[in-house]
């Protein structure tokens, strides 16, 4: 039985349903008349957005049952959909309640300003604290005698600073918070500045990605308050912040991008909450854990899944879906290895050893190099003398030209990098074989990871043809028969992009994740993914060793790729859990594609060219940042023996509004020149080629996150278009199209949360505006799709998927993959097969 579906209390349909169900439809597709018995997708042409709008006029009509996108999917008649509707019966209510009709107070306008103040207090006191140890510690390298003796002073003030990084966040939350209990904390307060000074320096630690599947991750949750089992393994960079309201148990595994942060942002509170995962659980990639959750003992959640609050998965048990749902399908299929606590223990000690020995020294040593020797290469480059003089024009012309040698030489090498020593470091690994952690193998594994998803080439020559080329040079074996020119969008991860396959005429959206290695707390195992050919793929999508599809699908956005029955193959995949529908629809089809093979080469070649521009210009624009950055680190040279080490808290405020004022410029520029207004059109019509270049212009978004939680953040979105309300709360959403967005009053969006204007399926693209109202909130991992209208007040549950076209009612709670209404009084259907 499905509990996600049918969640609102309905009565029977009345007799005369069918009749007014067929005029809404006829409304909706512009048909004159349409028979109870035509199917809305063979017969009718009606696509996703259409049956969205036809779910919102009949939820507008008080004598018409609702009924939800799943149903339709599942019954695509009048007759069978109204026959469906009638097959109902009280059940138990499985999710949350709604949120609590009373707002609790919002805060003032001194408290709002004021928290603003109070944040750039605490990053001012910290930039400084940072400055005065970095200052102390290169005078003391400089001071040394020789290369051996600034070798181990570097060593030392390595090791010196590599324990400040682990313990200040830990003490902070210690003097500031003591334990963290379950309670409800006003945003814009001096309770919840409290809340983001831990918050900030426990998750952007710079050590976190040391931390990620090792023993020490444990080790600094303990730390933190955290009740943390033997043995346990955690992939997620996702950092909980509520630690003493996590426990782990013995053996667990959570897997990479899981959400587990024990807080969650609502209608202006942030609710801190209890999270239990048991002995030897397993938690897949890309889940959520809301607050108030729990896993029993060796139970599974699988991936794309997430319990909402409230919701526990028996001991035993495996559950998947959104919100999670019994499930008879095997996550955890790796054996265990030995793999005891020395071994573990010998891993942390030579990650350490490793970061103080050869870390430290590196950075410090290309900051060196930077600073004292990059100048002095200007003769030999034939430019004249080395001195720094920044009040002549011709050192900014020298600057330029030493900084385009060394951008360009520093992308060089990495590409090389990247493309050969993860090629000698895969010898190693054999797929099938399972591997103890914590060995060399699994140290080769990790560092082939990291190498292969940097993110600047597949930014740089992702949705264009080029990055077919680039992903074979990874190592995929992606299909170059049929290139499209947009095959591969601009992220997309692999744990070992060497067995990675993608058949021809395969297109992938944004934000793919391959899992091609599975994991237990003790062992992992490599195996090979293939997608079959003529597949497309939608944003945010996991797609798991052993997937049960083939040939010809379509894998919406967010869905829960199947491990369990036949393998699909000519159909569409909706929803997690996930279900079948129309591969596609004739509605869908219309776009002005090409219809000749003459005509596909040459529109074909005009994207090509038109997308090398685009890369020519990402290119172009990175390296003048670049070189603003290597301008000033110039002048921190020059000018440190006058000011001393404060300067290197000036440095640090300086680059980060550096980074904001070049990246909004940059981005809206693009906006100017080509303003973004609703499109329905082929992937080879120019409109769309300009909407890819805008995607390179504004990918990167370090400016972005560092204001998350903080008055500053709304600023920051309305100088790049949106059209925000007072007092938005982001606490690290994600939107694209921003001057399409319109964003009400008091505004919540969680972490991880993203609001999406677009969407492409196959050689389509569509895009719309998006309208959030005032007092909604937008839950953990939810995404909200173009064209969504979410009235005043309403909540979005967290890993939700709002589908393109929904309009959500005034105060309305939904939820669920596609989301739908929930309400604590729901009604269930009757369990079917």
């Amino acid at each position: 039985m499905d509990l996600t579906e049918y969640p609102t209390a309905r009565p029977g349909p009345a007799p005369d349903t069918e009749e007014a169900f067929a005029q809404v439809m006829a409304d909706v597709t512009g048909q004159e008349n349409v028979s109870v018995d035509s199917n809305f997708f063979a017969d009718l042409g009606a696509n996703s957005l259409v049956l969205a709008q036809f779910c919102a006029r009949v939820r507008k009509r008080a004598d018409l049952p609702a009924v939800s996108i799943k149903d339709i999917y599942r019954n695509p008649t009048i007759a069978s959909l109204v026959s469906a509707l009638s097959e109902t019966e009280e059940v138990p209510a499985e999710a949350p309640a709604p949120a609590p009709a009373a707002p609790p107070k919002r805060a003032s306008g001194l408290e709002y300003f004021g928290c603003g103040i109070l944040q750039l207090a605490v990053f001012l006191a910290y930039s400084w604290l940072v400055a005065q140890v970095l200052g102390a510690g290169a005078d003391w390298i400089v001071a040394g005698t020789g290369l051996l003796d600034e070798y181990l002073r570097a060593v030392g003030f390595g090791a010196m600073v590599l324990a400040v990084l682990c313990t200040l966040p830990i003490a902070l939350k210690w003097i500031l918070v003591g334990r963290w209990k379950p309670s409800e904390i006003r945003v814009w307060t001096l309770g919840y500045v409290r809340f983001w000074v831990v918050k900030t320096l426990v998750q952007r630690n710079p050590l976190v990605p040391l931390f990620v599947g090792s023993p020490l991750y444990s080790l600094y949750l303990r730390a933190l308050g955290a009740k943390i089992g033997k043995g346990v393994t955690i992939f997620s960079r996702f950092v909980p912040v509520c630690t003493d309201l996590l426990t782990v148990g013995e053996g667990a595994v959570v897997c990479k991008d899981t959400y587990f942060t024990t807080y969650r942002a609502q209608n202006g509170l942030i609710r801190t909450g209890p999270v239990a995962i048991g002995a030897h659980a397993y938690v897949g990639e890309m889940a959520v854990l809301d607050i108030e959750t729990r896993i029993g003992d060796n139970a599974q959640l699988g991936h794309a899944s997430s319990l909402h609050a409230g919701q526990a998965v028996p001991e035993g048990q495996s559950w998947h879906g959104v919100p999670a749902v019994p499930a008879d399908v095997v996550y955890r299929r790796v054996e265990p290895r030995a793999c005891g606590s020395v071994r573990r223990a010998f891993f942390a000690v030579r990650q350490t050893l490793t970061a103080v020995l050869l870390l430290a020294p590196l950075v410090l040593g290309l900051l060196s190099f930077l600073v004292s020797t990059l100048p002095n290469l200007s003769p030999a480059m034939g430019l004249g003398s080395a001195v720094m003089d920044f009040t002549s024009p011709k050192f900014y012309w020298k600057a330029l030209v030493v900084s385009f040698i060394l951008y360009f030489g520093l992308r060089l090498t990495g590409f090389l990098i990247v493309t050969l020593v993860p090629r000698l470091l895969n010898l190693a690994l054999k797929p099938g074989e399972v591997y103890r952690l914590y060995t060399f193998r699994y140290t080769a594994h990790r560092a082939i990871r990291v190498l292969t998803n940097l993110r600047f080439f597949k930014t740089l020559l992702g949705d264009s043809s080029a990055i077919v080329h680039f992903l074979r040079a990874l190592g995929c074996q992606v299909s170059k028969k049929e290139q499209t020119g947009s095959n591969f969008g601009l992220e997309e991860k692999f744990e070992n992009p060497y067995l990675f396959e993608a058949g021809a005429g395969t297109m992938v959206a944004d934000g793919l994740s391959v899992v091609n290695a599975e994991y237990t707390s003790t062992s992992f195992r490599l195996s090979r993914v293939r997608v079959g050919a003529r597949n497309f793929l939608g944003n945010h999508v996991v797609y798991p060793a052993g997937a049960r599809t083939g040939d010809n699908c379509l894998l919406a956005t967010k869905v829960l790729v199947p491990l369990d029955g036949p393998v699909r193959e000519g159909v569409g995949l909706l929803g997690s859990p996930s279900f079948e529908i129309p591969r596609s629809v004739e509605r869908d089809s219309q776009f002005d594609h090409p219809k000749t093979p003459e005509e596909f080469r040459r529109r074909l070649a005009a994207k090509n060219r038109h997308n090398a521009g685009g890369m020519l210009l990402y290119a172009l624009s990175h390296w003048l940042f670049f070189y603003g950055l290597l301008l000033m680190t110039w002048a921190t040279d020059v000018y440190y023996d006058r000011i001393g080490a404060p300067l290197f808290a000036l440095d640090t405020l300086a680059i980060l509004v550096y980074g904001t004022v070049f990246f909004v410029a940059l981005e809206r520029i693009t906006v100017l020149i080509r303003p973004l207004r609703p499109l329905s059109c082929s992937i080879y019509d120019r409109r769309f080629w300009r909407q890819e270049r805008f995607w390179k212009a504004a990918a990167t978004n370090a400016h972005l996150r560092v204001l998350d939680g903080t008055p500053f953040k709304g600023v920051l979105w309305r100088l790049l278009g949106i059209k925000v309300g007072k007092r938005l709360f982001d606490d690290g959403a994600g939107i694209i199209e921003k001057t399409l967005v319109r964003l009400g009053d008091d505004v919540t969006l969680n972490v991880g949360s993203v609001v999406q204007c677009h969407s492409q399926e196959d050689g389509g693209f569509k895009m719309d505006r998006i309208s959030i109202g005032s007092g909604c909130t937008v839950g953990v991992g939810a995404l909200v799709h173009y064209g969504v209208t979410m009235g005043d007040g309403s909540t979005l549950a967290p890993d939700s998927f709002l589908m393109k076209g929904t309009e959500v009612p005034d105060r309305a709670h939904w939820g669920g993959n596609p989301a739908h209404e929930i309400r604590a009084d729901r009604r269930q259907p009757a369990a079917r097969s």
